[in-house]
């Protein structure tokens, strides 16, 4: 709930409430654009990327490049090498943030963060699917096995090393079982390519 007061006091609010806001939801609340362009020039507010801002005090957590994709992609997944480095299972630190977004969703401008778009089918776009809060902001990510599965489907763009690192620290750390790893295989249509490595990795388990 955002407080009575003046604009620059409900934006403030809304901010500490939310960590990231666009700039449609100032709108929403009744704050209008000129408002937040005066407290950025006054050093109120800062200005992350198009549309996006944060308090200036606020704390930055070490994902705080997955806060800002999420908020630019209110429909977008958390995917691929971004989901495997949340879930510690890389030491890749990926440049751009990697997001999913439906078939048919529209495709966001280049801006800040950097993020590599890629589409998935409904269905797997809405399969093991996590909601984790980063910066207060709610951010939408796949889970573990999912993860590994869509890795080796994408491993033309991950890279191959990438997918099986990911797969070996998952079953060596025990954040997903070799029955949940071949269930979203075979779901992601990928069953006879990880099987060999999935066998390989838990043969003296």
């Amino acid at each position: 709930m955002i407080k009575t007061g003046t604009q620059r006091d409900q934006a403030i609010d809304l901010l500490q409430m939310k960590g990231i806001a666009r700039l449609s939801e100032f709108k929403d609340a009744g704050i209008t654009a000129a408002t937040i362009g005066r407290m950025v020039r006054a050093g109120d507010v800062n200005r992350l990327g198009r549309g996006l801002y944060q308090l200036p005090d606020a704390p930055l957590e070490a994902h705080h490049s997955l806060a800002e994709a999420a908020k630019r992609i209110p429909r977008g997944v958390v995917c691929l090498v971004s989901a495997l480095a949340y879930h510690e299972l890389t030491d890749q630190l990926p440049r751009a943030v990697w997001m999913a977004i439906g078939a048919r969703d529209w495709l966001p401008r280049q801006g800040s963060p950097d993020m590599r778009i890629v589409r998935f089918t409904d269905a797997l776009l809405t399969d093991d699917v996590l909601t984790v809060h980063i910066e207060n902001v709610p951010v939408k990510i796949f889970g573990v096995a999912k993860t590994i599965a869509d890795c080796f489907r994408h491993r033309r763009s991950v890279g191959q090393t990438v997918a099986l690192e990911g797969l070996q620290e998952a079953l060596r750390q025990r954040k997903a079982s070799p029955a949940e790893i071949a269930r979203h295989a075979e779901r992601g249509r990928v069953a006879t390519v990880i099987r060999p490595y999935l066998e390989a990795f838990t043969v003296n388990a």
